[in-house]
């Protein structure tokens, strides 16, 4: 069936983007992909079975984690986020990991965990996030409480930095990385060695080796998207290897009416687009609905024949329209990018993010579940 709106994914980019954030680590160093959220919006039953070179993986909730069982993967599956108490002994039966930072969680689990296999854990401390996690002051206290259970194992202990993308100023991450530091020496000194302590995310990986322990924790640059502008100049003006991420997402769509309006005419809802001269318009079948932000009206533009063509005009639920009054041979059902190259012309992530005053997570994040996700090949090395 033909779509009208969907999204093509390059089956190359994903492998081939963690081999690049793998060549700073030490190795033997675990990598561990995060596909929460739908694989960041690119769609996770499209994506995991590109993900050859991760050897764990990460979502945020039990049903996410369900579904990556579904679909058949056997690797370690990391539950960031919280369960609820009733639905643990699912979590549990599946042998997925869970990350623990209250106690009623470690009674949760003792109650429906088995007597020959322990539940394996890994603590989260709270080191300035001001989210999910234990306070430093806690951690001894959670801890002896999970040792007390006996058929709960620690197996990992982790931490999110707060600030480490949006800054050229590192100071707050250090010192978050300190307060981890301590909450490790302090678990050690009960007599449990959690063979998994991981830190780094996509920008900790690339900046900061001391942050790698001994599993990389990576969401956006799996997916070939920067964290941010500062984390791109912080890794080219530093000494470090700067990976070379590739794109995975590319989102198109269809001109589904061509149409020619006067001098003075208004274009969509408010009338707050109002034409200069003669002009010729493409009405394009995707709105906010599908995750493009109405806030991008009279703002964006999207790519035709490798040309950029203006949207017009507020975005609606499923519709935008789109200025091609000087692009040639525009035909009804032409392909139309949103997002990503056509010719010489690309709109990335961060340009859209940009537009639209927001960061490239929350533009791919948003894009519909609903639309197709294709593979192709584009043949990244």
């Amino acid at each position: 069936m033909s779509k009208l709106v969907w999204v093509e994914l390059d089956s190359q980019a994903p492998d081939y983007n963690i081999r690049q954030l793998r060549n700073g680590a030490a190795p033997g160093t675990l990598f561990c992909a995060v596909v929460k959220s739908n694989a960041y919006g690119h769609g996770v039953r499209e994506i995991v079975p590109l993900l050859q070179s991760a050897d764990w993986f990460a979502v945020n909730s039990l049903e996410e984690a369900l579904e990556l069982k579904d679909i058949g993967v056997s690797k370690p599956v990391l539950i960031l986020g919280h369960v609820p108490l009733k639905n643990l002994a699912d979590a549990v039966e599946s042998g997925f990991r869970l990350t623990v930072y209250n106690q009623e969680t470690i009674d949760g689990i003792s109650r429906f965990s088995g007597k020959n296999t322990k539940v394996k854990v890994h603590i989260k401390i709270e080191t300035g996030t001001g989210r999910q996690g234990v306070l430093p002051e806690n951690v001894k206290e959670l801890t002896e409480k999970i040792i007390s259970a006996g058929s709960i194992e620690i197996e990992g202990l982790s931490t999110h930095f707060a600030n480490i993308e949006d800054t050229l100023n590192h100071s707050y991450a250090k010192k978050q990385l300190e307060t981890l530091k301590k909450s490790l020496e302090e678990i050690r000194s009960l007599g449990i060695n959690p063979p998994v302590v991981h830190t780094a995310c996509t920008a900790a990986s690339i900046l900061f080796p001391e942050t790698h322990y001994n599993m990389l924790r990576s969401g956006i640059g799996v997916y070939g998207l920067w964290p941010s502008r500062e984390t791109f100049l912080s890794a080219t003006s530093g000494e470090r290897p700067v990976p070379e991420l590739k794109p995975v997402l590319t989102w198109k769509t269809r001109v589904i009416q061509i149409k020619t309006f006067p001098t003075g005419s208004f274009i969509g809802y408010g009338c707050s687009y109002r034409t200069t001269r003669e002009t010729r318009i493409a009405v394009l079948p995707v709105g906010y609905a599908d995750g493009y932000d109405r806030s991008l009206g009279n703002r964006a533009y999207v790519l035709i024949y490798g040309k950029r063509a203006a949207v017009l005009g507020r975005v609606c639920m499923n519709l935008i329209m789109v200025d091609i009054t000087d692009i040639e041979n525009v035909r009804l059902e032409d392909e139309v990018v949103l997002l990503g190259r056509n010719g010489e012309e690309n709109i990335t992530a961060e340009l859209m993010a940009d537009w639209a005053s927001t960061i490239n997570y929350e533009i791919v994040t948003r894009i519909s579940p609903l639309l197709s996700r294709q593979l192709v090949n584009r043949k990244s090395n």
